[in-house]
């Protein structure tokens, strides 16, 4: 893990509920999200919609941009297969016990 990662503040919403993002169609990330060449996602295709998620969870800079991307659905669905930095996904976990590794052998 980078120094990076292990330092850096992650936003974490304080509900699964307030995630009421889109479920459907083609998102365009803003810059301070997603500033590489690949900034639109179909959520239709499970690569762009997984990858959508790992770049939102990673780089939003508050609960306002997690609402506007994510959907609570999601997350408790694929929440394994997210490639993440260490500190956040123990903060989301810490935060939602449902995400952790023995929720989900439950």
């Amino acid at each position: 893990m980078s120094r990076y990662a292990a330092t850096r503040t992650y936003a974490v919403p304080e509900s699964p509920g307030e995630l009421a993002g889109p479920t459907t169609g083609t998102v365009t990330l803003p810059r301070h999200i997603d500033w590489g060449p690949h900034h639109e996602y179909d959520l239709a295709d499970e690569a762009d919609l997984l990858l959508l998620y790992e770049r939102v969870i990673r780089e939003a800079q508050s609960s306002a941009d997690l609402r506007a991307h994510l959907d609570a659905g999601l997350p408790r669905r694929c929440w394994n297969e997210l490639f993440l930095p260490t500190p956040v996904r123990v903060a989301r976990q810490a935060r939602f016990p449902e995400l952790s590794p023995a929720a989900a052998a439950a």
